[in-house]
């Protein structure tokens, strides 16, 4: 089972539920932890691979990964501290692996909050994909994993996210680097579907202005989907939760306690 945390309420009965992204930990929700846990029950989960999560050795995972085994990991979790439903709060590809868990497991998602969401590979992104693709397995992979900060957060203001998600990121390991970036190849299919469907649960968008990767396509994608709603943080990069934390908890908090 995958390591975890919670915080526990001493009288709410609202869980909320918080998913890292590739690379990171449950370290990154650092800013988070107070203001949540004043107002709800709070769940932090270490994916597989990643901060306190062992990587698994016996044989069915060795098998290549794919978002049904990562999403099913999480719900584990849920199953094992009997957590019927949850709110979901996500960053980067933890907001792919909410969705994920909202498309086969609707009833236990209340709501969905996704930072730095990705929905569709721009040209630049897809560019990028190749190249680590090519190199993943001959170049050490905190070489691909600071470049790929650095392309996704370029910024003077971007720093502390970078370094922070590059600092989580050396406690990988080559392969479970390698096991981790197959799902690449599977990012095209479910991001169209995910932009395509409406799924009718709560969601809201938290994405930085300077997100120049990703934000474009939350713009097209949230005028079609009349269940989701957009919040920009001015001045901000890719890793909302880390660059305006008190912007993102005041957001965040508000949409929760509506859906409440």
């Amino acid at each position: 089972m995958l390591s975890y945390s919670t915080y526990i309420h001493h009288s709410s009965q609202k869980w909320v539920t918080f998913v890292h992204g590739a690379g990171g930990s449950s370290s990154i929700w650092f800013r988070q932890i107070r203001a949540f846990k004043k107002e709800f029950n709070v769940l932090l989960v270490d994916l597989r691979g990643h901060g306190n999560s062992k990587i698994r050795s016996h044989e069915q995972d060795k098998k290549d990964y794919t978002f049904e085994v990562i999403t099913n990991d999480i719900v584990e979790v849920l199953d094992h501290l009997c957590i019927e439903r949850s709110h979901f709060v996500g960053i980067s590809l933890g907001t792919i692996l909410i969705r994920d868990l909202a498309e086969r497991h609707p009833e236990m998602v209340e709501s969905m909050v996704l930072g730095g969401a990705v929905l569709k590979l721009n040209t630049r992104s897809k560019l990028l994909m190749g190249f680590g693709n090519f190199f993943k397995s001959v170049v050490p992979y905190i070489f691909l994993y600071k470049l790929f900060a650095f392309i996704i957060m370029p910024k003077k203001n971007h720093k502390e996210s970078r370094l922070l998600f590059v600092n989580e990121a050396k406690k990988l390991y080559q392969k479970e680097f390698i096991r981790w970036y197959k799902l690449t190849a599977q990012l095209n299919p479910i991001l169209r579907l995910f932009r395509l469907k409406d799924i009718n649960i709560p969601t809201l968008y938290v994405m930085g202005e300077q997100d120049h990767l990703f934000l474009p396509s939350i713009k097209k994608v949230i005028t079609g989907h009349q269940s989701a709603q957009l919040h920009i943080i001015k001045n901000c990069g890719h890793v909302v939760n880390v660059e305006h934390p008190l912007e993102f908890n005041k957001e965040v908090l508000s949409f929760l306690k509506m859906k409440n």
